[in-house]
């Protein structure tokens, strides 16, 4: 049981970690990369709160089809 809380507790940590480091990056590309890292951090806390279902559309979605779309609009645009 207080592993469970310690291991909810650290993933808690680490995507408000990611969640920071969005905002702070200024390099789009690693910004997407760090939201798809955040967004597999959120799926696998779903998976650990006893939600297969929410934690598979979370990391489908949020990790893959979202980054995608996001770094191909970067990728379209002109960098200054």
């Amino acid at each position: 049981m207080i592993e469970s809380a310690i291991l909810h507790i650290i993933l808690l940590v680490l995507i408000v970690v990611c969640a920071l480091l969005v905002a702070i990056f200024k390099d789009l590309i690693v910004a997407a990369i760090t939201l798809a890292a955040f967004s597999l951090l959120l799926a696998l806390q779903f998976y650990l709160l006893q939600a297969p279902d929410v934690a598979i559309a979370e990391a489908g979605v949020g990790a893959a089809l979202t980054v995608a779309i996001y770094v191909i609009a970067i990728r379209a645009t002109k960098r200054m």
